[in-house]
């Protein structure tokens, strides 16, 4: 049984860690395809910069009606739907020959995604138990980067081989097939338990439900009251400059490596691939640095906004040099650091929810963050189109881009301070009867109850709104 289980959750993460994959193809499909598209379509920069940023407002948009609908229909339905729901706009894409139904796909690709990244944290938070998570996330967040740098140079043979229509159409069918095999697949830890899922307790892991599945709930009047805490306006703020240059990238570089530095379609398939693997690479040296500097007594919280700063402040400096390059391998380079440590900043970022939130609010304070940052980061694409159309040229869109990333340093250096949110914050769930032992033992909630315990019909209930003290504004 324990190996059954252990098979099990391992190809669940291997599902997941495909369905990653595929999620960046996808998304990174009409950034190949850019140039290509916008001749035979006659679109302007501006056109094609608002095609891009559809899909990341969409998603963006979705997030946080993709959260309730894993927690009230589970991941294995709401995540086969997205599969199937992004595939669908991926491979109608190849057949669109005006610009309103091409943006039209572009909202479908951003909604049907939009449950994956959420539902996987879900997925791994309910198989794994604390200690355990760290590798299994680490493992999520590596496809997404793999996906990335996939992109570029295998869309490009696909391109050129068969057509930016067929392309589209291929890694549609490839998305369905990951849907087909995750349907049937995936089970939840009560139906396979697993050996570590009994052992499951709550952690400051970024999920969406307790251990034993059930679903904790935010009140309107917690929200506002949430929305009163500086520290969360330094995290919303300061993430965005993080994701403004991370979607700039992702959205442009293949077209300005071709319009900047007239590289041919086939030398960027491979050109662009050197920065998100970089990015990457960012990603990985954050997580050694900042374990390294926790081992050595610094403080985790004061460590992570430390390597946060640092890190946006490179990047921002990286991207004032991008328009230097003289080469189109030289700008691959530089926007390689760029994305090296704005990538190292928000992984820091993400640790930093963690370290800095009550534990109860973690789930709901990421999603807030995630929710701001792409927002703004759906500026990015439109505006660098923009600008390219009026001045022919993404000088002034890397400039902006700096800024952003600069002011998002400095919204963490200012707004965000320690974790005196903590005692202001008091939590109360609601757990259906069946569940009350187990929040005792997990959570640690003092659970008062009638004289006949022993009942196996519990007779009082916890109830269920986070709630904050007058002193929770700061």
């Amino acid at each position: 049984m324990i190996s059954q289980g252990r098979a099990l959750r391992t190809a669940i993460l291997a599902l997941l860690v495909l369905g990653g994959v595929v999620n960046f193809l996808d998304r990174s499909a009409l950034s190949v395809a850019n140039t290509v598209i916008r001749e035979e379509l006659h679109l302007s920069g501006t056109q094609m910069g608002a095609l891009l940023s559809a899909f990341s407002l969409a998603y963006g948009l979705a997030q946080l009606p993709a959260g309730w609908l894993l927690d009230r229909f589970g991941a294995r339905a709401v995540m086969s739907a997205g599969m199937l729901l992004w595939s669908a706009a991926q491979m109608a894409t190849g057949a669109v020959s005006r610009f309103g139904v091409l943006f039209g796909m572009r909202i479908g690709l951003g909604v049907g995604e939009s449950p994956f990244f959420p539902g996987g944290v879900k997925v791994i938070h309910d198989w794994y138990a604390e200690p355990e998570r760290g590798v299994p996330m680490g493992v999520l967040n590596a496809s997404t980067t793999l996906g990335q740098a996939m992109a570029p140079p295998l869309l490009t043979l696909l391109l050129l081989a068969y057509g930016w229509r067929s392309m589209f159409v291929w890694i549609g069918v490839l998305g369905v097939g990951v849907a087909l095999v995750w349907w049937p697949a995936y089970r939840r830890p009560a139906q396979n338990a697993g050996p570590s899922t009994a052992k499951a307790s709550p952690g400051p892991a970024h999920h969406f439900a307790t251990p034993q599945g059930d679903t904790a709930v935010v009140t309107p009047r917690a929200w506002l009251r949430l929305l009163r805490q500086r520290t969360l306006w330094g995290m919303m703020l300061g993430f965005s400059g993080v994701n403004y240059t991370a979607w700039l990238y992702l959205a442009w570089v293949p077209g300005y490596l071709e319009a900047a530095h007239h590289a041919s379609l086939k030398a960027t398939g491979w050109l662009a691939a050197l920065p998100f693997l970089m990015g990457s690479a960012g990603m990985l040296v954050n997580g050694v640095v900042a374990d390294g500097l926790v081992r050595r007594g610094g403080d985790p919280l004061r460590s992570r906004k430390v390597l946060i700063v640092a890190g946006m402040v490179c990047s921002a400096a990286c991207t004032l040099f991008v328009p230097r390059a003289q080469t189109g391998a030289g700008a691959a380079a530089v926007i390689g650091m760029a994305l090296f440590f704005v990538h190292f900043a928000g992984t820091s970022a993400w640790g930093l929810v963690q370290t800095a939130v009550p534990a109860h609010l973690v789930a709901t304070v990421g999603a807030m963050q995630n929710f701001c940052s792409f927002l703004f980061a759906s500026a990015a694409p439109m505006l660098t189109g923009w600008f390219l159309d009026r001045t022919h040229s993404f000088h002034l869109a890397l400039m902006i881009c700096a800024g952003m990333t600069f002011l998002g340093a400095v919204a963490y250096a200012a707004l965000v301070r320690g974790r005196s949110w903590d005692k202001s914050l008091r939590k109360h769930q609601r757990l259906p009867p069946s569940s009350k032992q187990k929040a005792m033992n997990a959570i640690g909630f003092a659970v008062r109850s009638t004289p006949d315990s022993m009942d196996s019909r519990p007779k009082q209930h916890l109830l269920t709104c986070y709630e904050f003290d007058s002193s929770s504004a700061s």
